[in-house]
């Protein structure tokens, strides 16, 4: 019934990776084909169930973060009118956080009203709709956000997090540990810590690396 994968120059645990993402696509044929009528015996009604998250994300929803009201000393230029190397990775990462911050907001003003008939609910915002019903990230979001396997829920306490770290880092200076997860590139982080140190001590930025003893 099913060919061996070494047949196709893969590992056996191949099959593992096939099988899970095929139980995933059943699972999401069968999510996307629940029905939006009334709820049975008293229950809320899938519109009033994406409306109160909505409501709920909109509500906790962070301010934009602005580096303009950030910590002066992140920004001072150096002799060659450069700024900390890990102040660019800040700047970054609060960019990047800024975009997602303003594409939640939008599309969840957005989902409320549609839900209401007052604007088209358009093919973006359905897939919106579907997501948070069954309680994942939706696409729209992830897009411009940044890879994690969380449920809904748990994402977006995680968010709430992320930003909450780098309005701590913009507002109060580095801090004295980063969190390296809870960016959106940690490689551009790593590779500005190499370029502090070499800044710092005048060495050539292609003789660092990192070393780890276990």
């Amino acid at each position: 019934m099913n060919d061996n994968p070494q047949i196709f120059g893969l590992h056996d645990n191949a099959n593992i990776t096939f099988m899970a993402a095929e139980s995933n696509r059943i699972v999401d044929t069968i999510l996307s084909l629940q029905p939006r009528l009334a709820a049975v015996g008293g229950g809320m009604t899938p519109d009033e169930i994406v409306s109160e998250k909505a409501k709920f994300f909109l509500d906790n929803l962070p301010e934009i973060l602005n580096p303009k009201e950030g910590f002066k000393e992140l920004f001072v230029q150096n002799a060659q009118g450069l700024i900390p190397s890990l102040s660019t990775v800040l700047l970054q990462e609060v960019e990047k956080f800024n975009r997602l911050l303003k594409k939640m907001n939008r599309s969840l003003i957005d989902i409320d009203l549609a839900i209401q008939g007052f604007i088209v609910m358009g093919d973006e915002l359905d897939s919106m709709y579907l997501a948070i019903q069954n309680n994942r990230v939706p696409l729209n979001w992830s897009k411009v956000g940044y890879p994690c396997l969380k449920p809904l829920s748990s994402w977006f306490k995680d968010f709430l997090q992320r930003v909450e770290f780098m309005r701590f880092w913009l507002n109060n200076g580095n801090p004295s540990s980063y969190w390296l997860p809870g960016m959106f590139f940690p490689q551009g982080f790593m590779t500005g810590v190499l370029q502090t140190h070499a800044r710092q001590y005048k060495i050539a930025i292609d003789r660092l690396s990192f070393a780890f003893e276990i």
